[in-house]
């Protein structure tokens, strides 16, 4: 069975176009919703595993429709590699919107946040 933390390691793989940072670990990810896909080929046929309709909701680190665009193929072509995934949907939000608060601690140790003396601190 497909599940939320699946599509989040998977995601890991994607990155943001401006942070050096993949897109969990900035908190990019407001989030993810998993639907058994009813008409894929193979649905209820034993041994073969049932596919799965991919919902994702993004806040981006930036407004500009190409960084936009970059991210969303990011996370289609990425998803689009895991056998039980039939289609993803990522969605653009506008709101909330996405500030450094959102990074999470792994996010801010790669972006070299933590441990630094001559950074401010986000917490």
């Amino acid at each position: 069975m497909l599940t939320e933390s699946d599509i989040l390691k998977a995601l890991r793989d994607c990155y943001d176009p401006v942070l050096p940072c993949n897109i969990v670990d900035l908190g990019l990810i407001h989030a993810v919703t998993i639907t058994r896909d009813l008409d894929a080929p193979g649905t209820n046929i034993p041994g073969v595993p049932q596919k799965h309709i991919i919902e994702i909701a993004i806040t981006p680190t930036q407004t500009d429709e190409s960084s936009q665009a970059q991210l969303i193929s990011q996370i289609t072509h990425r998803l689009a590699g895991l056998e039980t995934v039939s289609r993803t949907t990522a969605t653009i939000l506008e709101s909330p919107i996405w500030t450094p608060l959102n990074i999470t601690p792994a996010g801010r140790k790669t972006l070299g946040l933590d441990g630094n003396p001559n950074l401010v601190q986000i917490r």
